[in-house]
């Protein structure tokens, strides 16, 4: 057996009603820190208030849209000099929010107190150096189920001038406590389950078919994947508490495998995509999942991984699981998920994704290495 080792969050508390516990585990960890949450204020306000009733100081810091450069620069500054009455930036950092408030407060965790500036780790455009000091603790509570940004360890950043998606990276960027709590996932607009849970479905697909597959991400991600889109289809008819449950756990198993094994194509391309566009992770990896599902199964010499794959889409949606690609594609876009082309994809760009994708950490874990040809198809079928 090929060795392999395994990277978790330092601690993972998972089930509804576990966010209760999050006020006392996050006060142990110091008396003063970092809230990050989304665009609206007023869903952390009970976070807020409980931390203050155990008596810790708590900043808040928002993360309105996936974090930028720009935004990750100005939260710094903020942190280095605060307003009156604030305080510093403390000894831990929380995220309460989707993949982007968690990506955000990973990388404010990391940086408060690195020397350096963001370029100095950021991959591919920046200099992609370790990080110089250990980052603050950091808890994650996510409420999508989708990205596993709560047991990952890297905070992915856009950068606008560059028109690219890269991480920051290290492996102490793991969350010290990640809770899971699928309540807070309770009646999300349809839009964002269907994002968020097509991407949680390509990232227990892509570590189960990736080249850098392991035994302990295989048996994370092969039971997920048939219950995972089983779930996915029916919460986009119906909300259902139990099925919420059983979507946070694919998204967190997705995490997991993704941290200590490897994704591919579609996250690949979707880094390169979301940087052009700016348009949601979870929906463009949802137009593309389809696509490259079958653009693998062309080219890879053992399609024994993919067909099982398909055989486990047939299952839930119907029809024959050679047709299993195409008909996830037209099942995602009935239920209202837009192309790449109406996500704001410009068939011109193809080839010039198709190439930036090609260099992404990502795409190294693809079971084939595929052409800037195959990937300009892949991207002509997402659209």
């Amino acid at each position: 057996m090929t060795p392999f080792s395994i990277a978790l969050p330092g601690r993972v508390l998972f089930g509804r009603g576990e966010s209760a516990r999050a006020p006392g585990l996050i006060r142990a960890l110091g008396g003063r820190g970092l809230l990050v949450h989304g665009a609206d204020p007023a869903r952390a306000g009970w976070l807020v208030r409980a931390l203050a009733h155990e008596g810790a100081r708590v900043t808040t810091v928002a993360c309105p849209a996936e974090p930028t450069l720009p935004m990750l620069e100005e939260a710094l500054a903020r942190i280095a000099r605060p307003d009156p009455g604030e305080g510093e930036g403390g000894e831990w950092v929380v995220a309460l929010g989707g993949g982007a408030a968690l990506d955000f407060a990973k990388a404010l965790a990391a940086l408060i107190p690195a020397p350096g500036g963001p370029m100095d780790h950021l991959e591919i455009v920046g200099r992609g150096l370790p990080l110089a000091a250990p980052p603050l603790p950091m808890v994650a509570i996510p409420t999508t189920a989708g990205t596993g940004a709560e047991a990952t360890r890297n905070a992915v950043i856009g950068l606008p001038g560059h028109g690219r998606k890269v991480s920051i990276r290290d492996d102490r960027m793991l969350p010290r406590i990640a809770i899971v709590d699928p309540a807070l996932c309770d009646g999300a607009p349809r839009a964002v389950t269907l994002g968020s849970g097509l991407d949680a479905l390509a990232q227990v697909i892509e570590p189960w078919v990736s080249a850098r597959a392991t035994p302990f991400t295989d048996a994370l991600v092969r039971p997920a994947i048939g219950p995972g889109l089983a779930a996915l289809a029916r919460l986009m008819a119906a909300e259902d508490p139990e099925v919420r449950d059983r979507m946070s756990w694919v998204s967190l198993c997705g995490g997991m495998a993704l941290a200590n094994g490897g994704l591919g194509a579609v996250h690949g391309l979707a880094g390169v995509i979301g940087g052009l566009t700016g348009a949601a992770h979870g929906a463009i990896c949802g137009a593309l999942l389809g696509p490259v599902l079958a653009m693998n199964r062309r080219l890879v010499p053992d399609p024994a991984r993919i067909d099982a794959v398909c055989e486990l889409i047939a299952e839930v949606l119907g029809g024959a699981p050679a047709d299993a690609p195409a008909r996830l594609a037209d099942w995602a876009r009935g239920c209202g998920l837009p192309g790449l082309a109406a996500q704001g994809l410009d068939p011109a760009q193809h080839a010039q994704v198709a190439r930036d994708a090609l260099a992404s950490s990502s795409m190294k874990g693809n079971p084939v290495m595929p052409s800037v040809d195959q990937l300009c198809r892949v991207l002509a079928e997402a659209s």
